[in-house]
């Protein structure tokens, strides 16, 4: 083990408030592994969430791993409280948001000299489970490599789970998996026949029965300077392609009284709340919130906003702590905001960057999408269009940020095949130009590496052959590498890009019910 790598992991912990060490003796030791890097992952209330809840259980010690250079070499990484390596790890639990992330889920047990295939595993090899946005939605991509996934929330589901182990983890690791697949809301891939029900998404009825808030400070990360309060989950709102609108329904809210409960917490530590939720200006109860959070003397920030709902109170609320605001209208046009379930008015968002110029906010982030069903050329430079009447009441920074749409499982758009990459190209290449001329600043993700993205966010169980494939190359992953490794497993990464007929089954339906 090098040294080095345990410096590094002792200097962060040190620049941490509210981590949790436990003394290893008679303890179920779970590694909790973020397969990005520190500064990603400690920006996860949701990974901060089962860190907490993991180590609530009296006789579990749970550890965060995180797939950084920081903290991982050739011999793979360790853990941070305890600098140990993942073989010294009972369980190894991935915390999945995103797909691209698998590619690092298989460095990480590569390096680790922990056997990629569950089917190769024997006895006191570790159980490696997985939970997370991305597996919830579609596990079948990484269902060769993990023994056991969470689908759906954790809160209700890690009790039963400790439990299982708590009772099966010695004995045969053929019983403990079925054991595993007695608990609701677990898929165990070995042990799922085409017979079998799909498996029943979890999610918690009643938030307030748990609190969701920052666990682990830490300036090394993009909140570093808030305290995180999770005010509501799930969406009430249509949009065709949202991802969250699928895995997180119905709509669930916090009581008031409980977010306050855990803002005076948190702010023993930061002067700023930051208000979590898919679209915060839609809970219900705002104005009720912010007089208390302003009576707390709490500064209050927020993420993305939705435009129809946003008030003159909390934009004067979020522009006395904080810098920023974020609107995501995702298509310049209403007509395609319309197609795409989004219809927000033009006059919504210009209203709002009224008010953000009224109230002294310095930038606007606003996010678009390209590629999305029935866009045309038009479309495009409406994107242009709207920025430009932005940027006419609203003197301070705008920054857009482009995405190519990738069609995600569960949602009405789960067939609709995906824009070429020379098409998405073109795209942005026009918006480019266009916002060029306006002086914003453009941030873009790579449409070639939003194919890739596609092929594992629609993936069949094949595509793990594909993972395996660049594990066994060990060359670096990149869209033309991963495009050759699946030529090589004899996969056509058309059949993942394009549309998906209507009577052919989808792989996520075979083994989830969101």
């Amino acid at each position: 083990m090098s040294w080095e790598k345990k410096a590094k992991a002792r200097a962060a912990l040190q620049k941490e408030i509210g981590f949790i060490t436990k003394d290893w003796g008679g303890k179920i030791p779970i590694a909790l592994v973020y397969p990005n890097t520190y500064y990603i992952g400690m920006s996860s209330l949701g990974f901060q969430t089962i860190y907490r809840l993991f180590n609530a259980e009296k006789d579990v010690v749970c550890e965060r791993v995180f797939a950084d250079p920081l903290f991982m070499d050739e011999a793979g990484p360790i853990s941070l409280e305890s600098q140990r390596p993942l073989a010294d790890f009972s369980v190894i639990a991935f915390s999945i948001p995103y797909e691209l992330d698998y590619f690092n889920v298989i460095e990480v047990l590569k390096r680790s000299r922990i056997p990629l295939l569950s089917s190769e595993r024997e006895e006191g090899d570790a159980l490696v489970i997985a939970g997370g946005p991305a597996v919830s939605a579609n596990p079948e991509p990484l269902a060769l490599f993990v023994d056991a996934f969470v689908i759906g929330e954790g809160e209700e589901v890690i009790p039963e789970l400790v439990a299982v182990l708590r009772e099966a983890l010695t004995l045969p690791r053929n019983e403990l998996l079925r054991a595993l697949k007695k608990v609701q809301g677990v898929y165990v891939p070995l042990f799922h026949s085409p017979s079998d029900p799909p498996v029943a998404r979890r999610w918690v009825r009643n938030l307030d029965l748990y609190p969701v808030h920052s666990v682990v400070l830490t300036e090394e990360t993009e909140f570093g300077g808030m305290y995180l309060v999770e005010i509501e989950r799930g969406c009430g709102r249509d949009c065709r392609f949202c991802l969250a609108m699928c895995i997180y329904p119905p709509l669930r809210e916090r009581s008031v009284d409980s977010i306050l409960a855990q803002a005076r917490q948190g702010l023993n530590w930061r002067k700023t709340i930051g208000l979590v939720g898919f679209a915060v200006s839609d809970y219900s109860k705002m104005d009720e919130l912010l007089d208390g959070l302003m009576a707390l003397g709490a500064g209050i920030s927020t993420s993305s906003l939705r435009a129809e709902s946003v008030t003159d109170k909390l934009i004067k609320a979020i522009a006395q702590s904080s810098a920023t605001i974020t609107l995501a209208p995702e298509a310049g046009s209403f007509a395609l905001r319309r197609v795409i379930g989004k219809p927000i008015p033009e006059e919504d968002v210009l209203r709002v960057a009224e008010l953000a110029e009224k109230h002294g906010i310095r930038r606007m982030k606003l996010y678009f999408m390209i590629g999305l069903p029935r866009e045309g050329e038009e479309d495009v430079k409406a994107v242009g269009k709207l920025v430009a009447e932005v940027l006419n009441r609203f003197e301070g920074e705008v920054v857009v940020n482009v995405s190519p749409f990738v069609p995600k499982p569960h949602t009405p758009f789960q067939r609709i095949g995906m824009a070429s990459e020379e098409e998405l190209e073109e795209r942005l290449k026009l918006l480019r130009r266009l916002l060029g001329r306006l002086k914003v600043k453009v941030r873009a993700e790579s449409p070639a590496w939003a194919m890739v993205q596609a092929t594992l966010s629609r993936g069949d169980r094949n595509i793990g052959l594909a993972l395996a494939e660049i594990a066994k190359s060990g060359e670096k992953v990149t869209p033309s590498r991963w495009e050759k490794a699946l030529e090589k497993v004899g996969l056509d990464k058309e059949k993942y890009l394009g549309p998906w007929p209507r009577k052919e089954p989808l792989p996520w339906e075979k083994v989830v019910r969101i």
